[in-house]
């Protein structure tokens, strides 16, 4: 319960004389008719030290809904109302007890299926994200007053030795900004998962290896090609790692307008996902869907993990490795033994997560530094042009977008809306 008459009210509750603040204290408590409800603890939060800075208390009553019901409606008739979703983080951030980064750690940590991202999280409670804003936004301003210093005299050229340090500091900066900007996009799998897509052509052994990795049989198995026709997701946790399987439908040239659609889905499912198994079957003689296969991979090299899956290790190998290439490439059976695959997906995970940038962890943070790093290129452009008046705006219009990160929207609704996603009450 926060507010001003938390304290007021469950003094009324326990009949107490007083409550100290910060003690444990076991009590009767007791609703407006004067009958015992139950025998809880008490804890008070004088304010502005709690969560909320106002006072708050937290009663710790028995277990089971109804002895809690009984408190809740007894608060009720007492004149409080339940919190709306979100209500006591809103506070905290309105009483400037967290900023809008640590709200928005808060709610995700709430969510979090994933050790690596609650890790994270944790983090950005601390204040990690909240160091970095504050040193993009100094090294900004420390590069605006360098500048609008000689606004007003903008017929006189910048020194040249003033200007290439302004330069060097934006070109720092910029780099900066994309750099967290592209590791925290590749980084976003930690949150929700991160997604493993299986493609290949038909009846190389993709849903028999989803089957081995899940331990139990989720796709029908067949030696008909194009039995998987639709793409099969399925979550797991790999070390510490949450991550999203996709069985695609195998890929090749289809005359069937449903299983042209499975095929576009593979190929997009190649698009939204951190890795690509690529599965090939050692035991059939190379075709030119396998090479098609490869030339579709070749087009997200740099952008994708992907690994190569030689199949079916246990027949005679027919395949051509030639065709691979110098990407990673593993030799197994997933009727038998998928240990290597499972450590090498392991590792790369491992690799992505443990990265030592800070984190952005919503759309909106994601927004707010593309729109700073945007800024910072144009105004360095501008810079070389003598524009200054434009460049000032431009980096004014950085310091704004990274400033937002942290600091209040202008509007209410906005700030409802965030908040309205927590849990009710937090």
């Amino acid at each position: 319960m926060s507010g001003p008459n938390a304290l007021l009210l469950a003094i009324q509750l326990s009949r107490k004389e007083t409550l100290m603040p910060r003690v444990a204290t076991l009590s009767f408590l007791y609703n407006t008719k004067n009958e015992l409800i139950d025998q809880a603890i008490i804890v008070y939060f004088k304010g502005p030290h709690s969560f909320t800075a106002e006072d708050v208390v937290e009663f710790q009553c028995h277990g089971g809904s109804v002895v809690a019901h009984m408190l809740l409606q007894t608060l009720l008739d007492m004149g409080v109302r339940l919190a709306n979703p979100g209500e006591f983080s809103k506070r905290a951030f309105l009483n400037g007890r967290i900023d809008l980064s640590e709200a928005e750690a808060i709610a995700a940590l709430i969510e979090t299926k994933s050790v690596d991202a609650a890790k994270m999280l944790t983090r950005q409670l601390k204040g990690e994200l909240k160091d970095f804003v504050l040193h993009v936004r100094s090294l900004l301003i420390e590069i605006l007053a360098f500048v609008e210093v000689n606004i007003d005299y903008a017929e006189e050229d910048l020194p040249a030795d003033m200007l290439l340090s302004i330069k060097n500091k934006l070109c720092d900066l910029s780099e900066e900004l994309a750099k967290t900007y592209e590791s925290s996009k590749r980084r976003s799998g930690l949150m929700n998962g991160f997604k493993i897509a299986i493609v290949g052509k038909p009846n190389v052994g993709k849903s028999s290896l989803l089957n081995a990795l899940l331990n139990y049989d989720r796709a029908i198995i067949s030696d008909i090609a194009g039995t998987t026709r639709d793409t099969i997701e399925e979550e797991l946790r790999i070390g510490s790692h949450l991550v999203k399987i996709v069985d695609t439908a195998g890929i090749r040239e289809a005359n069937d307008s449903i299983e042209k659609i499975g095929i576009e889905r593979s190929i997009a499912a190649i698009e939204e996902s951190e890795i690509v198994i690529a599965m090939f079957d050692n035991s059939r003689i190379t075709e030119r869907e396998d090479e098609e296969m490869v030339s579709i991979l070749e087009k997200f090299a740099g952008e994708k993990h992907i690994i190569n899956v030689l199949n079916k290790a246990d027949l005679p190998k027919l395949f051509d490795h030639s065709i691979l290439g110098n990407v990673d490439t593993l030799l197994l059976s997933c009727f038998r033994n998928t240990k290597s695959l499972i450590h090498k997906i392991e590792l790369i995970l491992d690799a992505t997560s443990h990265e030592d940038t800070v984190m952005l962890t919503s759309s909106r943070q994601l927004d707010a530094v593309y729109r700073a790093y945007i800024n910072t290129q144009d105004a360095s452009e501008l810079l070389s042009e003598g524009q200054l008046e434009l460049f000032a705006y431009h980096i004014n219009v950085a310091i704004e977008s990274i400033s937002s990160i942290t600091s209040a929207f202008e509007r209410d609704e906005i700030l409802d809306k965030m908040f309205s996603n927590f849990c009710l009450g937090k």
